[in-house]
């Protein structure tokens, strides 16, 4: 079992590196970080999501894209900064917490709810916050989209931790090579075949 603390300090070191060249971080804060993530729920389920809640949603957006609709509230907080549970966290000045509540419009009334939880060390309007999770999310999705179809990576069933970080990390790698040829028209799913099968093009992939 991944040790909550340890987890928590190379969290922290991570977030110290970025402030050390001059950065700002926007880190998720999942429940691998148990008594952190807990806390954090615990003040957003009081200050922004119970009824009658006083914070109301610093940037509130619907979006309309294929067959979805899309509602995303960012609530930021910066009294969570204070919160026990994230005391002596390096250059936090805001919590984020992301909604997302979508839609479909072939049945209306099936509605999915996510929230999101994001520390940061960034100024900026929560506005600008959100549209960079959103940016970066979209672009995670969009590349495990492109990994599923090439690879079938969902069907993968490598279950130890370490192995299934190593071949994801191979799959990346060979996905860049075979997205560098602009050669052929094929899909990145024919060329990663064509260069199972033809010794001189997989060569000529790795040579660039």
């Amino acid at each position: 079992m991944p040790d909550p603390a340890a987890n928590a300090s190379r969290f922290g070191e991570i977030a110290e590196r970025i402030l050390v060249r001059g950065g700002d971080y926007l880190l998720t804060l999942k429940g691998n970080h148990p008594l952190a993530h807990a806390a954090v729920v615990a003040h957003f389920d009081q200050h922004c999501f119970r009824v009658g809640a006083p914070c109301r949603a610093a940037c509130d957006a619907f979006d309309e894209t294929h067959g979805r609709l899309v509602r995303r509230r960012v609530f930021a907080s910066t009294e969570a900064v204070s919160l026990d549970a994230l005391r002596g966290w390096p250059g936090l000045r805001t919590v984020l917490a992301v909604e997302s509540i979508r839609s479909v419009n072939s049945a209306p009334t099936k509605v999915e709810s996510e929230i999101r939880y994001f520390l940061s060390s960034c100024p900026d309007d929560p506005a600008v916050l959100g549209q960079a999770i959103r940016s970066h999310w979209a672009v995670e999705n969009a590349l495990h989209w492109v990994l599923d179809v090439t690879f079938r990576e969902d069907d993968s069933r490598v279950r130890d931790r370490t192995a299934a970080r190593n071949l994801s990390l191979l799959r990346k790698i060979a996905l860049n090579i075979v997205g560098r040829d602009t050669t052929s028209k094929a899909s990145v799913r024919a060329r990663r075949k064509k260069a199972a099968w033809n010794d001189a093009y997989m060569l000529q992939l790795l040579v660039g």
